[in-house]
């Protein structure tokens, strides 16, 4: 039954062409040539937009808003909004038009108009500042005619849907921000549409229920798209259902546009915020039926590169832990997609909550082990969170050409899914754009996306294909499925036994001396260190004891090398054990010689020797070699044993493989759980193609030479 609404839904959606507005508008823009710059145009053209677009809304109720305010100006709110139909209103009888009869006084009208609307809506027009435009279009002699172009744009909500009007501020926004950072302001309609009818795939039988109250959140809703097609996917399948729009957007044009559009469709103002939602949650006793955001890629969170506050309020919100928002841990300080994500998971109710992120690679597999991001993907996979991730085709967004993805979390899997993750590749189902925008060179059709939708509906392992005519190319879409297991790893320690070979002779106390053991070691001396602090005048106590402590170090390595130069032999020690032996004998003299110190010495002054004795402990085990550490990253669902035996034994035979982990001991540096996860995306999709001969290739460069040499000695002919 959902796929078949899914796929009315999306075939439903006539073209949207707004091009005939779109050029109006900038037509519009034009005229501040001057004494504007190019990228202040949205300072004039945005406002004006969304004041030209309420007061279309209002004006088939507006008489009888102003003759009811005229009656009583202590009308309540909720009788006006009655009056007007819609969230907001305006009391006073001007409008663009009527303000061009009274030029000489347009300052004061257009002001005296705007500080008519309801207090939601002089909240936007503060936000953007308007007011202070007003006063700089007239001191440049622009605002008679800016009015006057307005009055004749026709954005009457019966004429031009929701859904047009977001693509003319989306043209708006690009336009005049050239330099925006990636996944800045807004996402593509077609991927939206994407996202929300896999959304509304499956798991989604609890919403057509009559009266049902539907809640979806975007905690990063630019312009209000995504919100705008949840809301009318979720209405054109129970229009019945009563769906509460959520929303917070730190830029204040967005933030604009957004609350403009969400009052036209009866949304509560309240509901969308402007405010960061890195430093809180604007509704936080509010659980959400669905979750869709595309949040800003590669920003940063920490550091100095983040927003004022930032970093103090995710730490502070970290603290928390599973009473937080971001429970599972913090990811690299440049980027806080994956905090994002924790925070989608956070508002998701229980049980049913379901949730789409658009991400870039990054959040896929960045990060080590035991790093925030692979500890959030950890987090995901533990609570069987993710449903599938889809590869989409590069090029599909305005400001970046870079591989996208889209996270699908839910709270309530059906039976089939759980304890899976489901890989869809869709990189290749695309359609070319007939020009650019931007670097958004490509587009997923209706038919695409009802494609991508049913893959991802059916939950098969399978390879599809649909032919593009404009590509004259047959589209290939694939579906994996895989064990929630398979993206969970421990990473174990690889080790060679203790084999090596030591000597006390010229070259090997040489090699001592210049070691980082003995040159930047702080346990033991450190030389840069030591210079910085014998420069330093006055010293703090502290750097005083660091001096002294300095001092001490730099007369332990060079009593070290003393002692070692005055017991220089032949001997070539091929036991370890009594190598150190006979240094522990060289330096028993040496102040401050510490079994461990000793240790270090003879580490550096010995090499590895596959021909030496393999020291054993007193329970005849194989000592293991620290400097031969090696790492392998095993997968839960691997036998262990088996990928030494493939992956590890034919090359080193002798490897001695440790989980290096004791759960009965407290977690601290050197005793850290080494389970991670990563999601490498493209690995299971790879398919390798056997590069063409070299004889094949030299055959073409031999015949285009030819070809060239050809043409150039017809051309030299000419020229004679």
């Amino acid at each position: 039954m959902a796929k078949t609404k899914i796929t009315d839904v999306m075939m439903d959606d006539k073209t949207i062409d707004a091009s005939k507005e779109i050029a109006m508008v900038f037509s519009i823009a034009n005229t501040l040539r001057g004494p504007y710059k190019p990228d202040k145009y949205k300072d004039v053209i945005i406002p004006m937009t969304i004041l030209r677009r309420l007061e279309c809304a209002l004006a088939s109720t507006k008489k009888a808003v102003v003759n009811t305010y005229k009656k009583n100006p202590k009308a309540p709110a909720q009788l006006l909004c009655k009056k007007s139909g819609y969230q907001f209103y305006n009391t006073c009888e001007y409008d663009l038009k009527k303000l061009l009869t009274e030029a000489p006084a347009i300052v004061e009208n257009l002001t005296f108009y705007v500080e008519s609307f309801s207090p939601n809506v002089q909240a936007i027009f503060e936000e953007l500042k308007f007011k202070e435009e007003i006063k700089n279009l007239d001191k440049n002699n622009r605002l008679l005619g800016i009015v006057k172009k307005f009055s004749e744009l026709d954005l009457d909500p019966e004429k031009v849907d929701n859904l047009k009007m977001g693509y003319m501020f989306e043209e708006i926004i690009r336009r005049f921000s050239e330099n925006a950072s990636a996944g800045d302001h807004y996402t593509p309609r077609e991927v939206i549409r994407l996202l929300t009818s896999i959304l509304l795939a499956e798991g989604c039988s609890d919403i057509f229920s009559e009266g049902r109250e539907v809640t979806v959140l975007d905690m990063a809703c630019g312009t209000g798209g995504m919100l705008s097609t949840a809301h009318d996917f979720i209405v054109r399948m129970n229009p019945d259902a009563n769906v509460r729009l959520f929303g917070q957007e730190n830029s204040p044009e967005s933030h604009a546009i957004c609350l403009a559009d969400m009052l036209i469709k009866n949304q509560a103002a309240e509901n969308i915020r402007f405010a960061d939602t890195m430093k809180e949650d604007c509704f936080e006793d509010t659980a959400m039926r669905f979750v869709i955001a595309n949040p800003p890629f590669g920003e940063s969170w920490g550091g100095k590169d983040a927003g004022d506050g930032v970093e103090k309020a995710v730490r502070k919100e970290h603290k928390k832990g599973k009473d937080g928002r971001f429970p599972a841990g913090l990811p690299a300080t440049g980027d806080m997609q994956l905090l994002f994500m924790q925070h989608a998971v956070s508002k998701m109710q229980k049980k049913v909550g379901r949730a789409a992120i658009i991400t870039n690679g990054s959040p896929l597999f960045s990060g080590n082990t035991t790093s925030g991001e692979s500890q959030i993907r950890r987090y995901l996979l533990e609570n069987d969170l993710v449903e599938a991730i889809i590869g989409l085709p590069s090029q599909l967004f305005y400001n970046t050409d870079i591989a996208i993805y889209a996270f699908i979390l839910s709270k309530g899997k059906r039976d089939e899914r759980k304890g899976k993750v489901q890989f869809i590749d869709a990189t290749d189902v695309w359609t070319p754009l007939k020009r650019s925008l931007g670097k958004k060179r490509r587009e997923i059709s209706k038919e695409q996306i009802t494609l991508i939708t049913e893959m991802y509906a059916d939950f098969e392992v399978c390879k599809r294909t649909i032919w593009n005519e404009k590509r004259k190319h047959e589209c290939v879409i694939e579906s994996k499925i895989f064990d929630r297991e398979e993206f969970l790893y421990k990473e174990w320690n690889v080790y060679q036994p203790l084999q090596r070979r030591g000597a006390i002779d010229a070259a090997s106390i040489e090699a001592l001396r210049d070691s980082a053991y003995f040159t930047a070691n702080t346990n033991i001396f450190n030389e840069a260190k030591f210079e910085e602090l014998e420069q330093t005048n006055p010293r703090s106590d502290a750097d005083e004891k660091a001096y002294q402590k300095q001092i001490k170090g730099r007369a332990f390595t060079r009593a070290v090398i003393k002692a070692l130069t005055a017991h220089i032999s032949d001997t070539v020690y091929m036991d370890f054990s009594k190598f150190e032996i006979a240094l522990k004998k060289a330096l028993a003299n040496v102040v401050g010689l510490s079994p461990s110190r000793l240790d270090g010495i003879a580490m550096e002054m010995s090499v590895i020797d596959k021909t030496a004795v393999v020291q054993k402990d007193k329970k005849g085990h194989a000592l293991i070699d620290p400097t031969t550490k090696d790492t392998e990253i095993i997968r839960l669902n691997q036998d262990v044993k088996g990928y030494m035996d493939t992956e590890v034994f034919p090359y080193i035979p002798d490897a001695i493989y440790r989980y290096e982990f004791d759960p009965k001991k407290a977690e601290s540096a050197t005793n850290k759980e080494k389970l991670g996860a990563d999601f490498p995306f493209t690995r299971y999709f790879y398919e390798y193609r056997e590069p063409e001969k070299a004889d094949d290739l030299l055959a073409q460069f031999m015949e285009l030479e030819k070809s060239l040499s050809a043409k150039i000695a017809a051309l030299q002919k000419g020229a004679e």
